[in-house]
C-alpha cells in the first residue's frame, strides 16, 4: 500500500520535532546568507578603499583639461523644506551659492523655511 499523506499518521511529538528541525534549517540558511553578505560587503569596502588611495594619474588614462580649482565631491545630504516648493528652494540655494562665490556642492543646507510676516 502506498501512503500518500504520511503526516496524517504522525504523532504530536514527531510533528513537533519535524517543525523544530524545519525552523532550524531555515534559520541556519538565513545565518549563512547573512555571513556571506557581511563578507561580500567587507570585500567591496576594501576594494573601494584601495581605489580611492590610488593617485589620479593612475586612474585617468585619457588626457583631461586642467581645472583651476578641484571640484567638491558629491552631495551634502538631505534638506528639510518647510512650506517651500522644491523650485523655490533650488533658487534660494543657487542665490546663496552665487553670493558666497562657492560651488553649490560645497555648501550644506540643513533646512529652508519660509518666514511669514503679518505686515502687508
Amino acid at each position: 500500500m502506498i501512503k500518500i499523506f504520511p503526516a496524517a499518521e504522525m504523532g504530536l511529538g514527531e510533528a513537533g520535532v519535524t517543525a523544530v528541525f524545519g525552523y532550524a534549517v531555515v534559520f541556519a540558511g538565513l545565518l549563512i546568507l547573512m555571513i556571506l553578505l557581511y563578507i561580500m560587503a567587507a570585500i567591496f569596502k576594501s576594494r573601494a578603499g584601495k581605489a580611492e588611495k590610488k593617485p589620479a594619474a593612475e586612474t585617468v588614462k585619457t588626457p583631461v583639461k586642467a581645472v583651476s580649482a578641484p571640484l567638491a565631491p558629491g552631495s551634502a545630504g538631505h534638506i528639510k523644506l518647510f512650506d517651500v516648493p522644491d523650485k523655490e528652494a533650488a533658487m534660494v540655494m543657487a542665490v546663496v551659492a552665487y553670493k558666497m562665490q562657492k560651488p553649490l556642492n560645497e555648501l550644506r543646507f540643513i533646512s529652508i523655511k519660509e518666514v511669514k510676516s503679518d505686515e502687508v
